[in-house]
């Protein structure tokens, strides 16, 4: 793989994008140029992986260090207090994309989130 594929490797895994070479690229991909010539081709997620609550479940994992559903319970715990302090809760269907995304019920984000109030 090109060496540009690997300078961009984190961004690609924060975004959850994926470096192909240009000979496979598809409708859609960003072809990247390395002194002119084209060096990479980029897939980005769909629209679906890029609203903003999938950014900020991204944000929550790289600063948890673990995908959501990965996580002991506490950290799932503190993973829905910092998207609630993000906003994360205010936008359309929230709870339910969180709870997906956790690996658990909305019942439990529920609680999560009025756990989180009571200390308050």
């Amino acid at each position: 793989m090109h060496p540009l594929a690997n300078a961009i490797a984190p961004l690609l895994e924060h975004v959850g994008g994926t470096a192909v070479p240009v000979d496979q690229r598809k409708p859609g991909d960003i072809v990247l140029y390395w002194e002119g010539a084209p060096a990479i081709a980029v897939r980005v997620p769909g629209e679906e992986l890029t609203s903003a609550l999938d950014r900020m479940i991204r944000a929550v994992e790289t600063e948890l260090g673990a995908r959501l559903p990965d996580l002991p319970r506490a950290e799932k715990q503190k993973a829905v207090r910092l998207l609630e302090e993000r906003g994360a809760f205010t936008m359309r269907k929230s709870v339910e994309s969180v709870a997906k995304a956790l690996g658990v019920s909305r019942f439990t984000v529920y609680n999560y989130l009025n756990r989180e109030q009571a200390d308050r």
